[in-house]
């Protein structure tokens, strides 16, 4: 099994695992980044245009570093998980670009939505055209199993978009079928993202099983944690308007532990806010009020730490590695996170 450079143990301690784990990987990353702003090259100039307005932006790029960190624990060649790595990063970024016109997002990642700037019909058909980019990249490692695992996320995600519809607007929606909607619409690409490198490397089906569990357990915290943010971020440390999902009567944890307990006449504001969409000024402090009464987002945060956990336990099948002790930090992060 290849074991990581020299240089690359030498690293100091950065301030988060997520720093570190970019630090760490920060070769291998480069050369991701060169292959995705080499990938958004086009002859139509409103494709890199837009692309590249995207990934100005920043982002955590946390998918595609689990990527690289899945291919280093498990020896793949670094050189081979690069396209998959942006191919991965493409998926993101076109459902990002979908998600935005859906939800009529005004802002992301601290400017405004590509669909203000470019229109909801570019950024509908960049999204398209970099899942189209993603495919092409998947198929140059010669594995019909990765080829496998990244289809079928893709798939699934946007069936958890679809499904995200059918839940909005409706205060019924249950427990389960949020964590459902989670698991489809952002813990699938997190599970592929792991599961690369065990697979390039036809690791047996228990480390690939480890793997695929751990990205699936973080997946589903990240979300429960970016559910909570909504409600409780600094929203220029989040780099997006807090309210968001409350304005768009969005079903997530923090809702549904609300009002799951609430009164009769807790029941009537969330019917009018969220199934109605009649939202006044103050109702969104009113919001955050009866989540306080109900201990919602304490119950969404114990929600979180319990996949937390189950990811930590994931972790510790995986080999001993230099790098698996910063995926096990990495959960915990993901509970501490401010955005």
């Amino acid at each position: 099994m290849q074991r990581p450079s020299a240089q690359r143990d030498k690293l100091p301690a950065p301030s988060s695992p997520l720093d570190h784990l970019s630090a760490v990987l920060e070769r291998d990353m480069r050369q991701v980044n060169e292959r995705i702003l080499k990938c958004m090259e086009s002859d139509v100039p409103l494709i890199p245009q837009l692309a590249r307005y995207l990934i100005a932006a920043g982002g955590k790029r946390i998918r595609p570093l689990l990527t690289l960190a899945g291919a280093a624990i498990y020896g793949a060649p670094m050189p081979k998980t690069y396209p998959l790595a942006a191919a991965v990063e493409f998926i993101h970024t076109a459902t990002l670009l979908h998600d935005d016109v859906v939800d009529e997002s005004a802002e992301r990642r601290g400017q405004k939505a590509a669909n203000l700037i470019f229109g909801n019909k570019a950024s509908v058909l960049v999204g398209d055209y970099l899942f189209s980019k993603s495919f092409q990249l998947m198929v140059e490692c010669d594995s019909l199993e990765v080829l496998a695992i990244l289809s079928d996320a893709a798939a699934v995600i946007a069936q958890g978009e679809v499904k995200q519809l059918t839940t909005s607007n409706n205060i019924e929606t249950s427990l389960p079928a949020y964590l459902d909607v989670v698991r489809s619409k952002t813990a699938a690409l997190f599970a592929a993202s792991c599961q690369i490198g065990p697979v390039l490397t036809e690791a047996d089906e228990k480390q690939v099983q480890a793997m695929r569990d751990y990205g699936m357990k973080i997946g589903i915290a990240f979300q429960i944690v970016d559910d909570m943010l909504d409600y409780t971020a600094d929203s220029k440390i989040l780099g997006k308007e807090i309210g968001d999902d409350f304005k768009e009567g969005k079903m997530t944890a923090p809702v549904i532990f609300a009002v799951e307990n609430a009164d009769v006449r807790e029941r009537s504001f969330w019917q009018r806010t969220i199934e109605e969409k009649i939202i006044a000024e103050g109702d969104f402090e009113a919001a955050l009020e009866l989540m306080e009464r109900h201990d919602a987002l304490k119950k969404s945060r114990i929600l979180a730490e319990t996949y937390i956990a189950e990811a930590r336990q994931a972790a510790s099948v995986i080999p001993e590695h230099p790098l698996r002790e910063t995926l096990s930090d990495l959960a915990d992060f993901i509970l501490t996170r401010t955005h």
